[in-house]
């Protein structure tokens, strides 16, 4: 669990509403960057609450009804694949995580943002390095976006079923690269994290051979 002295420390400073934000999903190659928002309530403890990365998926859904019970207010946003192909990836997570703050019901006193990068926020911001690791407020946004990215995933293989978007979420499997390689790209892959299609096309020929040879067995 982490320690909640973290965020005291700001509110002991006189920051009434501290909002920790996050995103995830950088690193697919389909799919939105989502963002969330958090601003708990003043003292509350969640237990068990850590990097959403070092919880088991069943630990995060369960966690994600807890946060949204012990929170003032909660936002939750995205940047579709279009918007990361126009602005490139870090500029969409950081708009994302605008947009989350933005529809917040409270507006913060100050926004703790994961990463190095605070940039472009209403409120007063400050980047935190690893602040999922260090902020309760930002954990709690990091299980936020990552609980909600995944469904949006396991919606997303109901639709795109060749590419096995329940499994992967998107990120760059050596399964998933084939999938794209045999299938070509669906509307929800990111044009700009394609370019294994050249640089790895005799591995993923090679691989796709492999698969259909097994299939046919």
């Amino acid at each position: 669990m982490l320690d909640p002295g973290f965020d005291k420390s700001y509110l002991d400073r006189g920051v009434r509403y501290l909002c920790g934000t996050d995103e995830a999903g950088r690193g697919p190659l389909a799919g939105p960057v989502v963002a969330a928002a958090c601003i708990l309530k003043p003292g509350v403890v969640i237990e068990g609450l850590d990097d959403s990365k070092k919880l088991t998926e069943r630990k995060r859904e369960k966690l994600f009804d807890v946060i949204k019970e012990n929170c003032l207010t909660y936002g939750i946003a995205l940047c579709k694949p279009t918007e990361i192909d126009e602005y490139n990836i870090l500029n969409a997570s950081l708009l994302a995580m605008k947009r989350a703050a933005d529809s917040l019901s409270v507006k913060p006193d100050l926004i703790l943002v994961d990463g190095n990068k605070a940039r472009g926020f209403d409120s007063p911001a400050e980047a935190v390095v690893k602040g999922d690791g260090k902020s309760q407020s930002i954990a709690a946004a990091s299980v936020l976006a990552k609980v909600t990215r995944d469904r949006l995933c396991s919606a997303l293989d109901s639709l795109y079923p060749q590419y096995g978007f329940a499994k992967h979420k998107g990120y760059p499997t050596k399964d998933h690269m084939v999938a794209v390689y045999r299938y070509g790209p669906c509307p929800e892959h990111r044009t700009t994290f394609l370019s294994f299609l050249e640089t790895k096309k005799d591995s993923l020929e090679s691989a796709l051979k492999e698969l259909i040879l097994n299939e046919n067995k």
